[in-house]
């Protein structure tokens, strides 16, 4: 088994960063990350060669080819200890340090003195009836078709609201495929809402321009644009034929086979909450994220967060982030940094500037009621095919408690594990039962944490002693009961 000074966990902004500074200060860093190239999500696949899309993408996006150029230059050099993996898959971090992870049907198991999760963002589930057809998709699914295959779906309708959605559209135009209608769901009290952060948005005045320019090329392409859109309904017999909605009082339904929908991104918090990391509820941001230090540092000793999993910040605070996290990594592994204390100081200012708006973002853009409290009919588990009805009857019956619905409906029990549906069904019985979505609490998260075959599995044989893990620390709220032990009284 190899053994690390660092484990960075995601090469997207934070773990780029992350990485590249601990090797470059001498540590022996291992990178994993389960895409084919190192970027993230927002930066995908802006390093493979003259990106076709780069220029319609936007500076933004070209930025991320500094940190894979950076990132490379480090992996070159023969004075680092930089092992970059891609298409690596991390299913189970144990609070010893130790790592498993799968790569083409072989699993393998490595021990770190510190880990840093950079696994960055998912997108906030919106369900409404008729969201699970196909042809309907998440607004970061199309960025993917656009990022690695340079497609696009042709008359499709956007729904939901938040930058990302106003960003795609704007992409769409640039790439000549621009979307048949904004179907727009921000409502106008949220303007209210946001006005008491207006300090806060002036200092991010650079973004508050950025959304403005977006929405008037939007407006100058002749996209349709409904606003104070409520009600969704998407239709059809095999696939997505039509979007029903109000805006305002009027009805209208558009004719669509292609619909990518938006309502803001949250922390992916599944490896953080398998180890048993401490989690809060941000009311703000209505999502889950983990308790860190000012520095990145969870309630486990050696584990550390970096970038958008650690609460919602953006591709250039995910950045610093990983900086700032790199740099206190180093001095617990006794690692010294040129000037560490003023290039501390110095990150930490960055940051909170680049955060003094996100308070107005959040409010501006809260999601739509009907994306945390859909009607019963709607599926709220894909994987599960679980309504949001029969979630609330059990609520209303008495089951107050998250995982205890989930035992009686199998909801979060799927392939995605509750990636896609947990923030949303804590929201759900909140709402039923009057409760906050910190009382009603998160799933149960349990390792392998992404789906594993038995092939990789036993790919690691001879079994390694920590797969068992029994010296492992965790809260009781992680820990499911030990099953008892039946010796045979046979001879």
């Amino acid at each position: 088994m190899q053994n690390y000074d660092v484990c960075v966990i995601g090469s997207g902004p934070a773990g780029m960063k992350a990485a590249v500074q601990c090797a470059d200060a001498g540590a022996s860093v291992l990178l994993l990350d389960e895409q084919p190239a190192p970027g993230g999500q927002i930066y995908r696949a802006v390093g493979t060669g003259d990106h076709p899309a780069g220029k319609r993408l936007g500076p933004d996006y070209l930025h991320g080819a500094t940190l894979v150029h950076q990132l490379e230059q480090s992996l070159s050099s023969a004075q680092s200890g930089l092992t970059y993996v891609n298409e690596a898959t991390v299913w189970r971090v144990d609070t010893d340090k130790h790592v498993y992870w799968s790569r083409r049907n072989q699993s393998q198991v490595v021990r770190a003195r510190q880990i840093i999760i950079a696994t960055g963002a998912t997108e906030r589930s919106f369900p409404f009836p008729g969201w699970t057809l196909p042809g309907i998709m998440t607004a970061g699914a199309g960025q993917i078709l656009m990022k690695t295959a340079h497609t696009l779906p042709r008359q499709a309708v956007l729904a939901g609201t938040g930058p990302l959605l106003y960003l795609l559209a704007a992409q769409m135009i640039d790439a000549g495929v621009p979307p048949l209608a904004l179907v727009d769901t921000h409502q106008p009290q949220n303007y209210l809402k946001a006005a008491r952060y207006a300090g806060g948005a002036l200092l991010g005045y650079r973004y508050l321009l950025k959304g403005l320019r977006l929405l008037r090329k939007i407006r100058r392409a002749g996209v349709l644009h409904f606003t104070r859109a409520t009600g969704l309904r998407a239709t059809g017999r095999h696939q997505i034929e039509a979007l029903s909605f109000r805006s305002g009082s009027t009805a209208h339904m558009l004719k669509t086979s292609a619909l990518l929908c938006h309502v803001g991104v949250i922390p992916n918090v599944q490896l953080t909450r398998a180890i048993g990391v401490k989690h809060q509820w941000d009311q703000q941001q209505h999502c889950w994220k983990p308790i860190l230090s000012s520095h990145g540092f969870t309630t486990i000793d050696g584990i550390s967060v970096a970038g958008d999993n650690g609460g919602i910040g953006g591709a250039i605070v995910a950045e610093l982030q990983g900086e700032l996290t790199a740099i206190e990594v180093l001095q617990a592994l006794q690692i010294k940094v040129p000037d560490q204390k003023n290039r501390r100081a110095e990150l930490s200012r960055q940051i909170q500037k680049e955060l003094a708006v996100r308070p107005f973002l959040d409010a501006l853009y809260t999601p739509p009621a009907e994306a945390l409290n859909p009607t019963d009919e709607t599926i709220v588990c894909r994987c599960e095919e679980v309504t949001a009805g029969a979630v609330r009857a059990l609520a209303r019956q008495g089951s107050n408690g998250i995982n205890q619905i989930k035992a009686m409906t199998r909801c979060g029990m799927g392939p995605c594990q509750g990636r896609y549906c947990g923030a949303a069904v804590s929201e759900l019985i909140a709402s039923e039962t009057g409760q906050t979505p910190a009382q009603v609490g998160y799933y149960r998260i349990r390792h392998p944490v992404k789906p594993l075959t038995l092939g990789e599995l036993a790919s690691l044989t001879p079994a390694h002693q920590s797969l068992m893990n029994p010296y492992r620390k965790k809260e009781p709220e992680y820990d499911a009961n030990p099953a008892p032990v039946y010796e045979s009284t046979h001879e």
